[in-house]
């Protein structure tokens, strides 16, 4: 059924064809992303509650299902349909708009702050192929490039935000946003220099090809191909993935790094005078960055979709079931990661100010530059001194597929 469908859909135009397959996957990516921030949500409530031994949301069900013996009542312990519930509560609350905010900016912001991290989603790839179709809605030669430059468009809304409220609890929640997007997005940019070192390549899909025959930047030992390069950056590329996975609490305002928010002190931060579908914009976006952040040190550390025994784009082309598990593969990872970054948010205590400018300033940028310097001198030394040579070490099934 399935090679029946793309041989119709071969027999169109070029044009209709790459618009037809643009709308799939943009559709198809924007809904399970939507899936995963409703019930990334459901997943903290239910792991802070478990952390203080509490139970979580087990009330929101459905007339005709919850009446369902056994899996009515299980669905409903789970807390499965609390999403729909506060996704509902949403839309039909009041929306409120305080008379002396700035109301062109005050309406624009949330917005702002939404969209970036679903643009930042269409350069990640998701999977290998599917038939002839890349499992990636922008396959951009610079895609790393285009990411670090949407994602700092992310804490214009935050700022904006913070100055359209026009109250000083939200003002110094959007300062301290730009500081700490300034101070960690260096080091975040820096971190992954050492990927494009070793690879050559800015491809993001490129960069998991790479990673499934030469082994995950993070684990060396998953790999087609092992390579003394592989077992020599290691430890560096640990740092790296080290410094990416902090930089991304912090570009994402997650704890302990949520100074804009810090509740304690500045009531919610830039959050304190929106309500409604306004602050659930705001709240969207922070979890869709949370899964643009997820997906991408997937791809730069973690191989992508590749997984040892399953790491071959080109069988994906001829069996759509390899494509399909490429893509499974592809959100376990992505799961797993952000159930990290909510383990995290429960466990650890808020820095302070000068401790997060320290951290930056004076820890992470210093080492993000030893660790460029290390990995450049030791490709350098292993092109130079070894049968390894630079179309080698740039070599990558996804340029031979190409």
């Amino acid at each position: 059924m399935f090679q029946t469908i793309f041989n119709t859909i071969s027999s169109w135009s070029p044009l209709t064809q790459f618009t037809f397959w643009s709308a799939i996957k943009v559709f198809g990516v924007f809904g399970v992303a939507m899936t995963i921030v409703a019930y990334a949500v459901l997943a903290e409530r239910k792991i802070s509650a478990f952390i203080q031994d509490r139970v979580g949301p087990n009330r929101v069900s459905l007339p005709l299902i919850g009446s369902i013996p056994f899996l009515g009542p299980l669905l409903t312990r789970w807390g499965i349909w609390q999403p729909l519930a506060d996704g509902v509560k949403s839309f039909i609350k009041e929306d409120f708009t305080p008379s002396y905010v700035r109301k062109a900016y005050y309406w624009l912001a949330p917005a702002i702050t939404f969209v970036p991290a679903l643009v930042v989603i269409a350069v990640i790839p998701f999977g290998s192929y599917i038939g002839n179709q890349k499992m990636v809605i922008a396959d951009l030669d610079v895609g790393i490039l285009y990411s670090f430059g949407i994602i700092s468009l992310g804490v214009y809304g935050i700022v904006l935000a913070g100055y359209a409220s026009n109250s000083k609890y939200p003002f110094l929640g959007g300062i301290r946003s730009s500081a700490q997007l300034i101070s960690y997005e260096i080091a975040m940019g820096m971190s992954v220099v050492p990927i494009f070192l070793v690879t050559q390549q800015l491809n993001l899909s490129a960069i998991v090809e790479y990673q499934a025959q030469y082994g995950w930047f993070a684990l060396p030992f998953c790999a087609r191909e092992l390579t003394p390069l592989s077992f020599m950056i290691w430890p560096f590329a640990l740092i790296s993935f080290f410094i990416f996975l902090v930089s991304g609490f912090a570009e994402t305002n997650r704890l302990p790094f949520d100074l804009p928010e810090s509740e304690t002190e500045l009531v919610a931060g830039y959050n304190t005078e929106y309500s409604s579908i306004k602050f659930a914009l705001f709240f969207m976006g922070e979890y869709a960055n949370i899964i643009a952040g997820a997906g991408m040190m997937v791809t730069l550390f973690l191989g992508g979709w590749s997984v040892p025994g399953l790491s071959d784009a080109a069988i994906a082309k001829t069996h759509i079931a390899v494509g399909v598990a490429h893509i499974l593969i592809f959100l376990f990872k992505v799961f797993f990661l952000i159930a990290i970054v909510i383990w995290v948010r429960w466990m650890f205590p808020r820095f302070r100010y000068d401790q997060l400018m320290d951290l930056g300033w004076r820890r992470f940028i210093p080492v993000a530059l030893a660790n460029i310097l290390i990995v450049a001198v030791i490709v350098w030394a292993v092109t130079t001194f070894s049968n390894e040579t630079k179309p080698a070490l740039a070599h990558s099934a996804y340029q031979v597929n190409k």
